[in-house]
């Protein structure tokens, strides 16, 4: 599988479907600190910059195209100028890119304030203009605490398939999240995966006062062996009115050190999560941004701004297999019906050609009748 990924920031896309073995055509990216850090992480993949100019890029065949446009115009948080301000209007950039490219998927990610944004207008317009483009979507609000990663990061995620509404939300929804079920007794659930309610505790991602590694930040493997554990640490929003758990607020890309741990015990004391820590909070390796940049290594600052924009790993893994599962069924299908017109075929060629035989050995009743005539004259 080949993707190209717009609004590619620090591309937590990459970093998510290495495992699937799908490659990156090409990236577009202006940001100087997130372009560093893609020549350093993704030496041989071309960056195309401004995506406005789409039309100068080289052709290319793409199976993905994959892309969180700018949240900043539909944010709850911000003007909410929607499409009419120029970052909202990447959106419909993204539409026309995938009129060029044609992909046989795309996927896109926002704020939830997208779907509010101009009384809904917006988002129903980009719709649209997939709907145009002859792709059939769904879309859904995934939250990234349910993925494994101890932070509330609530983003619309819209998947569209070329000709198909059916495989497109046979990706973002299971059989298990549409009955209907209750949670179960003590868990909570904001329309998580089916698998995931079990949330992450903040102690995971978390190194200890002096910097050294602490606890490690949670894996799939891992995640029962840590959930015992009673540590007392409250993890907490300080651009809100206290707001604490064990679970951190969204990053932001204008405050993300607003986050602050809290730990209780041997000389409370409250600081700021580090760099390293939001990068285990977005599914990230552990100093992924921590690259050259302007000649030394990068400073805090850009790596705070650069992590507060990217996507939840986990939450792109998880859509990345579910397309591949959705494909690879679908190739299962398609072969079966392959098959079954194919042995069609032959079963009706065969049928055919003893019927030919048939009939070079048995004369017909009309030939009996004339030859008996002949014989009688």
């Amino acid at each position: 599988m080949r993707y190209l990924s717009v609004c590619s920031g620090i591309e937590a896309v990459s970093v998510a479907w290495r495992a699937l073995q799908w490659r990156p055509v090409a990236f577009s990216e202006i940001d100087p600190f997130a372009c560093a850090v893609l020549a350093h992480r993704y030496a041989g993949v071309p960056n195309h910059g401004d995506m406005t100019r789409y039309e100068e890029w080289p052709d290319a065949t793409l199976d993905v195209l994959v892309g969180g446009t700018p949240c900043q115009s539909f944010s709850v948080a911000g003007k909410r100028g929607g499409m009419d301000d120029a970052r909202g209007d990447l959106a419909r950039v993204f539409i026309a890119v995938a009129g060029r490219y044609r992909p046989g998927w795309i996927v896109w990610e926002n704020v939830p304030g997208v779907l509010s944004s101009n009384e809904g207008r917006d988002f129903g317009a980009f719709l649209g203009g997939l709907a145009e483009l002859g792709y059939g979507f769904a879309y859904r609000v995934l939250d990234a605490q349910y993925f494994g990663v101890p932070q509330q990061r609530r983003r619309v995620f819209v998947v569209g398939c070329l000709g198909s509404w059916q495989r497109a939300a046979a990706v973002l929804f299971e059989r298990e999240s549409l009955r209907g079920d209750s949670a179960p007794l003590g868990i909570t659930r904001d329309d998580p995966a089916a698998g995931t309610e079990v949330r992450a505790h903040a102690h995971l991602c978390l190194t200890n006062a002096e910097g050294a590694e602490g606890l490690p930040y949670l894996t799939r493997s891992n995640l029962g062996k840590y959930l015992n554990n009673q540590t007392p640490l409250i993890a907490f929003d300080s651009r809100q009115d206290p707001v604490s758990g064990p679970v951190f607020g969204s990053l932001s890309s204008s405050l993300p050190q607003a986050q602050a741990v809290c730990v209780p015990g041997g000389g409370t004391y409250v600081r700021r999560i580090t760099p390293r820590e939001c990068e285990r909070l977005m599914g990230l390796p552990d100093d992924y941004t921590l690259v050259p940049y302007r000649g030394k290594p990068a400073a805090d600052g850009p790596r705070y701004a650069a992590l507060g924009n990217s996507m939840a790993v986990p939450v792109m893994q998880w859509i990345g297999e579910r397309i591949a599962n959705v494909i690879g069924a679908a190739n299962k299908v398609d072969a079966k019906a392959a098959s079954k017109s194919s042995s069609t075929r032959s079963s009706r060629a065969s049928d055919s050609h003893e019927g030919q035989q048939k009939s070079l050995q048995e004369p017909s009743m009309q030939a009996l009748s004339i030859a008996g005539c002949g014989g009688r004259t």
